[in-house]
């Protein structure tokens, strides 16, 4: 009981902590998604945005953490640590709508949006010389893979008739199942998913539009270049990560480690590794490299205009973008430090939601039908 009681508190601590570090993450241009001019970035309404958000998710925490604590002494269910980290995200995030609402308010009622002329920044450099992949930082994954896949063949002659359902992260040691190809090679499945799907998205977002700053364009043209590469780096070292996890999960599974709790902390050891590497980094550079420290020349550069706004096609406090006049696919989120979004006017954005949800409906078809199997969900892990 005191196990689940500190579990559930720290998941709290945590979701709290990430939700406050989520303003301060965005640049200061763009408090709570809020389009603003430079010389409103402090502006008085702005500063109250954020001391309304940020007393009011501490008290949600508090709320939260008693709620829990009495709740986990009345059931002893661990789904009260899930429901209640859950409800926290919820409302931090309803509070953070709220937010953005009265920036937005205060801009039109000041008329912010008329203090300059609006103009738009774009680099060629990016088309003509962009920021290549780099390959080499993918290399600790690839050779994860090849060390799981090569121990796995080496050991797929001596598993036993039957072994336990892989979920992910751990198994499911009540249960087996028959040993096959398939069924014993899951986690290089696993690892080889997540290898196409992080080099997919790292060469989507390196060809995805920059965010750049009209009223600072060298300088953000060139943190926005560094920024870049780092995304690219850090997603390919998560791959690594990720895969790190899964081979020791994948020695559990083929019975060449015994059971025993240092195993489950090198499981996820790499896990905790990759979160809090995402977490320094983003804490170091912001939103689209706007921490990254000026060159000479670069800390007093005005371009005398500002940023182009366009609060009207961004939805959810900067989470979702929708202008059919803009041809770029994905572009940059106003929500989180290194996140993009679809650009949802355009119309492939909807042909690949369409392409996904037919995917998922022929799926769900088929496992109905009986030729497919779904496998039973068992645990978050």
């Amino acid at each position: 009981m005191i196990l689940l009681l500190c579990a559930g508190l720290i998941l709290i601590a945590l979701v709290t902590s990430l939700m406050l570090a989520l303003p301060g993450l965005a640049r200061p241009t763009l408090p709570f998604g809020v389009r603003v001019n430079v010389q409103r970035a402090g502006d008085p309404a702005i500063v109250a945005a954020r001391r309304f958000y940020a007393r009011l998710t501490v008290l949600v925490a508090g709320i939260a953490a008693v709620v829990s604590i009495l709740a986990l002494l009345v059931t002893g269910s661990a789904v009260v640590i899930a429901i209640s980290a859950t409800a926290v995200m919820v409302v931090d995030l309803l509070l953070f709508c709220r937010a953005h609402r009265m920036v937005r308010a205060a801009k039109l009622a000041g008329g912010w949006a008329a203090e300059r002329r609006q103009a738009v920044t774009v680099d060629t450099t990016f088309r003509t010389d962009p920021v290549r992949v780099p390959w080499s930082w993918g290399l600790p994954a690839l050779a994860v893979l090849l060390l799981t896949a090569g121990i796995g063949w080496a050991r797929y002659g001596g598993l036993p008739a039957t072994l336990p359902p892989f979920l992910g992260y751990g198994t499911a040691s009540s249960q087996r199942e028959p040993t096959t190809v398939l069924v014993a090679f899951q986690p290089v499945i696993y690892q080889i998913a997540i290898v196409l799907i992080v080099l997919a998205t790292v060469v989507a977002t390196l060809r995805a539009r920059p965010d750049l700053d009209a009223a600072r364009p060298r300088g953000s043209a060139r943190r926005y270049r560094v920024y870049l590469r780092g995304v690219a780096v850090m997603s390919l070292l998560s791959a690594a990560c990720l895969n790190l996890g899964l081979f020791f999960a994948a020695l559990r599974l083929w019975e060449i480690v015994t059971p025993a709790i240092v195993w489950d902390v090198a499981v996820f050891a790499p896990l905790v590794v990759l979160l809090g590497g995402w977490l320094t980094w983003t804490i170091k550079v912001g939103q689209a490299g706007h921490r990254l420290p000026a060159l000479p020349g670069e800390e007093q550069e005005d371009s005398g205009v500002a940023q182009r706004d366009d609060d009207r096609h961004w939805f959810l406090a900067g989470a979702v973008y929708i202008n059919r006049r803009d041809p770029a696919l994905l572009v940059h989120a106003r929500l989180g430090s290194s996140s993009w979004t679809l650009n949802l006017g355009h119309p492939l954005a909807w042909l690949l939601l369409g392409v996904l949800a037919m995917t998922l409906i022929v799926l769900a078809g088929l496992a109905l039908a009986g030729v497919v199997d779904l496998p039973e969900k068992h645990g978050l892990f």
